[in-house]
């Protein structure tokens, strides 16, 4: 199925005509519930992996002995599903949350040092040919991949990611390797995705308004208070924000532009060659939570209870997004990153 985005419920470049030479577009992907194999791009699907290839591990010293279990995840995932699908007033029943608290449960491996490797977890696999907008690797790479260690223990705050982009001419991978490795623990339940297809579609978006000229900045600061002068007066009339409903959307996508709604707004420069980078893929914890307006009209004509703003379920920061960004000038320097 595909999946469209609602058309915007203001046209913003009726209202700041000045927005149209900042205007820009974006790839959503639209993760949802599937089975994706390595041949396909995804969310949380198995990475098309070279057999005489290494797996990448974590070795970067951090607690890494207690934690949840992948199954037990996994298990509490599918059980939670079937009793909203089955009925969503109650939800589980007490013998199921008796077994949902089980599985739960931290666990702890003390034979397991700070040290020892623990296999990355894939994230995201990208094909050039599945997605709008991604853009050319190193060398011509068509195949886009990321994972990450499934614990928030690193770097000198000791709360930052281990985070790797890969890029691969999928061509050459003659013999794909089997299942990936899965660490014994991970550090909280967010880390580990679930298998997601994806259904990309390209649309418009504009700059957070931070990085605007600060006369137009100065507008849609007006025309929002406008807005929520409007909202107080009259119970029934929505408050729109140019945040929320009118530049970026939520959910994961590639291409586009930054939100920094987390922090103040900060260059990202490349460490090799100081040039500005652009931002490659943004992941996020939600396809649209709070943001509504940008629920996709296919998700809208399902019961409330299956509408699902979380699917891939993994969670960045405190259930934000990351934003990963890319090298224009050098295809092949290290990408950097930022937690929203």
């Amino acid at each position: 199925m595909t999946r469209t985005t609602p058309p915007r419920p203001s046209d913003v470049e009726a209202l700041f005509p000045q927005l149209a030479h900042h205007r820009g577009v974006t790839t959503r992907l639209h993760p949802r519930a599937g089975r994706p194999d390595a041949s396909v791009s995804s969310v949380g699907g198995p990475l098309l992996w070279p057999a005489d290839e290494p797996w990448p591990v974590c070795t970067e010293p951090h607690r890494r002995g207690r934690g949840h279990r992948i199954a037990d995840i996994r298990q509490r995932r599918r059980l939670l599903a079937q009793a909203w699908a089955r009925d969503a007033a109650p939800g589980p029943t007490d013998d199921e949350r008796a077994l949902l608290k089980e599985l739960g449960r931290r666990h702890r491996l003390p034979d397991i040092a700070d040290t020892d490797p623990v296999p990355l977890v894939g994230l995201v696999q990208l094909y050039r040919r599945d997605v709008p907008g991604l853009p050319v690797g190193p060398d011509d790479r068509d195949l886009l991949q990321v994972l990450w260690c499934p614990f928030e223990a690193h770097g000198p705050s000791g709360h930052d990611l281990d985070l790797r982009v890969v890029w691969r001419r999928s061509e050459q991978v003659r013999e794909p390797r089997g299942a990936a490795p899965e660490p014994l623990l991970v550090g909280f339940e967010g880390a580990v995705p679930e298998p997601c297809v994806l259904h990309p579609e390209q649309v418009t978006t504009y700059p957070y308004a931070g990085t605007l000229p600060a006369r137009l900045q100065a507008r849609i600061d007006a025309w929002e208070r406008k807005q929520e002068r409007k909202a107080d007066k009259d119970p029934d009339a929505e408050a729109l924000t140019y945040q929320h409903d009118l530049s970026i959307p939520p959910g994961y996508r590639v291409g586009g532009f930054a939100s920094w709604h987390g922090t103040d707004p900060y260059a990202v420069a490349c460490a090799v060659c100081g040039a500005p980078m652009a931002l490659l893929l943004t992941l996020d914890s939600h396809e649209w939570d709070g943001c509504t307006s940008w629920m996709p009209v296919e998700d809208r004509l399902l019961p409330g209870h299956l509408q699902d703003p979380c699917p891939a379920r993994l969670a960045f920061g405190r259930y934000g997004l990351l934003n990963v960004f890319a090298c224009p000038a050098g295809p092949g320097h290290p990408h950097r990153w930022s937690i929203q």
